[in-house]
Parts: C-alpha cells; structure tokens; sequence
C-alpha cells in the first residue's frame, strides 16, 4: 500500500494484461471493473440499480463455489471465504460496489468481473488479508473457477429476472384487487357502453372496471410461465458450450446447487451450446411485459376518456385530483397518473424493440448484445412494478363515480334502441335511431309517440335487468 502523490488516500496497484492501475487502497472492487467504469459512460445506471441481479450474480458465484469444493478444486479454506462473501451479498452487502454501467461491450464481462472482484476482496477479509493481496484468492482463479461470463452472466440474468418478477407479479396483483372493489362499488351504475367512440349498448361501470381488472390480471400467469422458461440455464457451458476448463461432474452439481441457494427450479440446458447463443426466453419475457404494457396503457386511455371533461366531456367518472393542471388555466386538473402509465407503456414497448434487435444480433456461439437486453428487460420490469403501485393508490382507489351523468348519457342513448330491435323489428328501430338522432327526442319518446310499444313494457325492455345479460326474447 502507498500514498499516491495526486490522490490524498492511500492506494493499492493492480495489474491486468493491459498493464499496471492504482486505485483506492479501499475499492472493493479491482482494475477490471475500474476499466469498465472508465470505458462506459452510457446510461448513468450501474448494475446495483437492479438488486436482484446483484443477488442472483452472488448465488451463481456461490454455487459455483460450492461445485468446486466439492471436486476439490477449491480448498476448504478458499471456498468457506467465497461462500461467506457471497452470502452477505445476497444478505445486501456491499452492492454498492457493483458499479459497471448495464450497458457494455464484451458480452457481459466487465460484470462478471465486477463481481468476481467484490466477492474476491471480500473473502480476503474474512481470511484476514488486505484487498488486492490476489496471490491468497483471486478474482479469476478461484471466484470464476470452471466458469466463463459466456455462462455465469446469463445464467444470473435467469436468475435475477425471476426475482425481479416478483414484486411486479405483487404489484399486479394489487391493482387488479383494486379495479375489482370498484367493479363491486359501481356494480348499480347504469352507463353506455362505446364501440370505435360512438354509443353501443348499456352496461354498468362495475362490468367495466371487472374487464379491466380480468384483462391485467390474465399478465401475472403470463409473467409466470415465462419466468418457466428462465429456468433453464447455459452453467457449465464455460465460453461456447462445449464445457472446457470444467469436471466432468461440475454442471450438473453447480446447476443443482444453484436451485437450492435460489430457491427457483433451476435445470441445465439440453444443449449448452445451443443455450448459450440462443436469447429466445429473453426476447418472449420482453414480449410479455410488453403485452401488459399495452394494457396498461389502454385501461389508462379509458380513464382518461370517462374522466373528461368535466363538464364538456364524458364525466362519468371523477379522477382523485392529484395537482393543479395548468400555469395559465385556474382550477383545471389533468389526469397526470394516466398519462404517466401511458408514458411508462411507451418506453416499455421501446425497450422491447431493442431486446428484438438486439437478440437478432447476435453471432455464431455468443450474442455480444447481451447486456442492452439486460438492461432494458431489469429496466421494464421496475418501471412496470412503479407504474402499477402509482396507477393503483394514486388512481385506481380514488375514483368515484358521476351516477347523475351516467343515467343522463343513458336516457339520451340513441344506442338503447338495440334492446328494442327483438321487439319492434330491425327497420322500426333503424327509423327510430335516425329520428332521435335528427330531432333530438329520446328513443323512449318516440317509441311511445308512435305506438310501437306501450310505457310498461318499455320500461321493463329497458331494465337493467333486460339490458344487461342475455335473456330470452318472447
């Protein structure tokens, strides 16, 4: 350890083939990651943004470890240090040390070495060595034992994904419980329903608010049979799949090892050399959040329609009013929550555009792209998990319902004269429409004016009851 001139802490030197870096006596991590950090300054997002992934990185390094000591190819000593370090950064330590940008060239391996390092520097203390002192435990020789980043980095991205799911899968769950209470307290609310913008036929705002929660919560079975997928992992593949550098009995021990410490059903490949270029599980998770995405969005595009107005618009429905709308405009409110899911949405389907092509470009034994997947599938998953909590408690929870103007945009329904069609007859109700629309009399005026139906029976044929659910026509 020495005291550089230029910095004012001390400093310790390590060397790599390109030669010799100092850094901070104190760097949990060591020159590789450091070289990460100064060659990638893409997004501002280092990989401890995402703290599942950081956890699932220490459980690949820990089965590894577990894999080797039983081969004997680590000694006791060396494999109890790599455990203990892994398992306190599964515990949460020290990730903020995982600093490389999520975006990087070399296919994953300034993260890999990111967490070689951490966990390498780590054991050393509790061996009782300084940090850097590699000749006792090093990053590559023992932390990254019978691995390569070709197969340790997408194995902990299976891994990682999986628990990032989690929260999401929680998250949706909470708001489709939310749009069903108020599916049941808007169960009595009379309304029209719409098709491409213009009057259907009657249903209530609680079947509409019901749709909405059946359609978002269809996505967590969806999310899960994905995360099925995710299970099957390249370990033990090392560089291309053929294995090299490994014991014979090593993949099938790490890979067992691993579901244990993940707790996930975790499988090997059929073919490792297939799995290790092949990005398809990436590319339909993608797809999958992109589907609720869109969800997502279209729910919020309905709220935003039944919302508007107030008074010059639909106004069926009161948003909780969240901040004043306008610098120019006194007592306008906007639906600010809506449009920030549907911005959310957009990004989303953006990011899965760049997993689509960055899947497609991959070469021959490896996908160099691998990490822009990475990051934009870590980077959809939690602003879909935000989207729904805010959706959920800053939206969802708040509405109320305008039953006055529901019933309103009901009685002056051209749209209701369907109810009528079994009854009168297609072109009566077809004269009817043009009627009401021309003269601005409601259907049940002119339906009575006529003589077509007397005022009992249309108001039983234009029941809630009648309206609302299929019945059979006498």
């Amino acid at each position: 350890m020495k005291t550089n001139p230029i910095m004012t802490q001390p400093t310790r030197t390590e060397h790599d083939l390109l030669g010799d870096m100092e850094l901070p006596a104190d760097s949990w991590f060591g020159i590789q990651t450091q070289r990460a950090v100064d060659n990638f300054a893409i997004t501002g997002v280092p990989i401890s943004h995402f703290p599942a992934f950081v956890k699932a990185l220490a459980m690949v390094k820990a089965a590894a470890a577990r894999a080797n000591s039983d081969l004997d190819l680590l000694t006791p000593n060396k494999a109890q240090a790599i455990l203990a370090a892994c398992d306190d950064i599964i515990g949460g330590r020290l990730h903020d040390a995982f600093v490389v940008d999520l975006i990087q060239g070399g296919a994953g391996t300034s993260t890999n070495m990111n967490a070689n390092e951490v966990i390498a520097n780590l054991a050393l203390e509790k061996l009782g060595h300084p940090k850097g002192s590699y000749e006792h435990l090093h990053p590559n020789d023992d932390v990254n034992q019978s691995q390569s980043t070709n197969d340790a980095y997408p194995t902990a991205v299976c891994v990682g994904l999986q628990f990032a799911a989690e929260p999401l899968i929680e998250a949706i769950a909470s708001l489709k419980s939310a749009l069903e209470e108020k599916g049941s307290e808007f169960a009595d609310v009379l309304k029209m329903g719409r098709t491409q913008m213009q009057d259907a036929v009657p249903m209530t705002l609680g079947q509409e608010f019901d749709a909405f929660a059946v359609n978002l919560g269809e996505d967590i079975d969806r999310i899960r049979e994905a995360c099925l997928l995710l299970c099957e992992v390249n370990l033990g593949g090392t560089a291309i799949g053929t294995g090299i550098n490994t014991h014979p009995n090593y993949a099938a021990l790490a890979v067992r090892y691993l579901a244990d410490i993940s707790g996930k059903p975790i499988v090997p490949a059929t073919n490792l050399i297939e799995a290790t270029s092949d990005m398809g599980a990436f590319v339909l998770f993608s797809g999958i959040l992109k589907r609720l995405a869109i969800k997502l969005s279209k729910v919020a595009n309905d709220l935003r329609l039944l919302s508007s107005g107030p008074r010059t618009g639909f106004g069926e429905i009161h948003l909780p009013p969240m901040q004043p709308g306008s610098s120019i405009m006194p007592g306008k409110v906007n639906p600010v929550i809506p449009e920030a899911v549907n911005q959310t949405a957009y990004q989303v389907i953006g990011n899965d555009l760049a997993v689509t092509m960055a899947a497609e470009a991959g070469q021959l034994q490896l996908n160099a792209m691998e990490p822009l997947i990475v990051y934009n599938l870590l980077s959809s998953i939690k602003m879909l998990d935000s989207a729904c909590r805010m959706f959920e408690h800053r939206c969802i929870r708040g509405i109320r319902a305008d039953r006055a103007q529901c019933q309103r945009h009901v009685e002056r329904s051209i749209g209701i004269i369907t109810a009528l069609v079994p009854h009168i007859g297609y072109a009566n109700s077809s004269r009817i429409a043009a009627q009401a629309l021309h003269t601005g009399s409601t259907v049940r005026e002119l339906v009575i004016g006529e003589g077509l139906l007397d005022a009992a029976r249309l108001d039983a044929l234009l029941s809630p009851q009648s309206m609302l659910a299929p019945r059979a026509v006498a």
